[in-house]
Parts: structure tokens; sequence; C-alpha cells
């Protein structure tokens, strides 16, 4: 899975999970907690199991924490270990099941991006902004168009995906400026855009048109289009895309065939958010 784009190894000498956590001054803020969280996500960027060592150079927890976070985890059955190498159980399932089941946008977003997905015969997924990251929240998916599996709970970057521009595009001014400042655009690819001002001007084109594409930005081979999913308010809360392999598909195609198909079911998913 995709790395953090805020967080890094602590090797590289950029801010580390760790350091976010310690630099927290709110008295009722439990350290112990959110070090847990954050041995909990270390296992979401590699398939291979984890062991003590690897988990505290990714998160820049020391290896005493970490043993500990594991070893309370391991008793209440949510990761096993063999040779020193931990792995999820799937009773870790249960921590975001109760997200999944209490959110009407999942709950019931299903049927529509299985719709759309039949129509056009392409992955289809539906997606939030949550700390500088996509986060998906759902997804049909007909083969596989990238090198990482994807489904709800994944994470990707927020500015060389689809998904993503879609939701940076519509933040407030002051909100997009500090996500700026704050977040390293690393190249993906050799088409990424890592230039901020570049950036913002495909972002303000993406706001102008509704729509944003991304051509092998993100992975080579790979290419999307998404819209945004407006609430009640106006306001926009989430994104919708397609992704297909860019020999297939066209951003011509993607604009005349998939952009129609998409608007109408972000219309159809509009109702389900406040």
């Amino acid at each position: 899975m995709a790395q953090s784009t805020r967080t890094k190894d602590a090797a590289d000498g950029a801010p580390t999970i760790a350091d976010e956590i310690d630099a927290l001054t709110d008295p009722d803020f439990m350290t112990s907690l959110a070090r847990g969280l954050a041995v909990i996500r270390a296992f979401s960027d590699s398939r291979k199991p984890q062991t003590i060592a690897q988990i505290s150079q990714q998160t820049g927890i020391p290896r005493a924490a970490v043993r500990r976070c594991l070893h309370t985890l391991r008793q209440l059955g949510y990761v096993d270990v063999e040779l020193n190498n931990y792995t999820l159980r799937p009773k870790i399932l249960s921590l975001g099941y109760s997200y999944l089941s209490s959110t009407p946008l999942t709950v019931s977003s299903q049927s529509c991006l299985d719709g759309i997905s039949r129509s056009l015969n392409e992955s289809c997924s539906l997606a939030v902004l949550e700390e500088d990251e996509v986060l998906y929240v759902a997804r049909a998916a007909t083969s596989r168009v990238m090198s990482v599996s994807l489904g709800a709970g994944s994470r990707l970057p927020a500015y060389c995906s689809s998904l993503g521009r879609v939701l940076l595009a519509h933040l407030p001014q002051d909100a997009l400026d500090a996500y700026l400042a704050r977040v390293s655009l690393a190249p993906r690819t050799e088409h990424t855009v890592t230039d901020a001002g570049a950036l913002r001007e495909v972002l303000a084109q993406v706001r102008r048109d509704g729509y944003a594409i991304n051509n092998e930005e993100l992975e080579l081979g790979l290419r999307s289009i998404a819209v945004p999913v407006r609430g009640a308010s106006g306001r926009v809360l989430a994104a919708l895309n397609v992704g297909a392999h860019a020999a297939r598909v066209t951003p011509q195609r993607m604009v005349e065939e998939f952009l129609p198909v998409l608007r109408r079911g972000a219309q159809e998913l509009a109702v389900l958010l406040p």
C-alpha cells in the first residue's frame, strides 16, 4: 500500500508519527493509545509480516514501546506472531466495521458503484479526504488496474490521484494552503506534478471543469477520472472515480463516455450526504 504523504521513515530525517504524537500538549491526550493505533496502521504499508524493528523504524516509536503495543494487541487477539514476525488477525476488521456499518454513505453506496462498474466495465471507487490522503470508503472492482490491491480503508496520496484532486480542489483556500505547506509532493512517476504552483493551476482547472483526470501520475499504465459528490449543503464531501488501463482507455473517451455516468452516480449518492 502507498506510503503516507505526511509521515515517512525515521531514517530519512522527516517527521515521524512519533514526532507528531510527542508534539501534542493536550493533557487529556493518551499517548499510549495513539502509539497503539500507529502500530496497527504500520501494517497497512506492507503485505508482509512486520518485525518490531521494522515498525519502530517506520513510525519512529521506540522498540520497547512497539513491543508493548504488539504484546497488548496479541493478548486482545488483534495480532499474531511467529518467529518475531507479526501479522494482523481477522479480528482487526471489527475496528473498521463499526464505521462501515453505521455510515449511510458506505452502507448504501455499494449498489451505485456496482451499477457504474457494470455499465462501464471498469473499476469504480468512492473516497473522502482523511489526514491529507484519499481514504477509500467503497469500491467495485472489475479487474486490478494498480500494482496494489485497493479496497475500503485503502489510502493513496491526494495530490496525484483523480479522487484526491477533486477533493483538494474544493477545499477552502486556507485549508489548501496548509495542505501544500505540509505535504511533500514526491514524484510517483515521471508524469507526476511535483511543483506546488503547477498543482494549484491543475486544481483551479478541476474546479472550473467539475472533474479531474489523472493521466499516469499515480502509477504508470493507470488512467482515471473523478467527480465531486456534494451533500445537501452543497459542500463537496466525497469523490467518485473510475480507473482503467491507459492503453485501453483514452482521456477523450473518459470525458465523453465515463464522465456522464459518473455525474449521474454522484447525483444519486448526494442524497446520502448531509
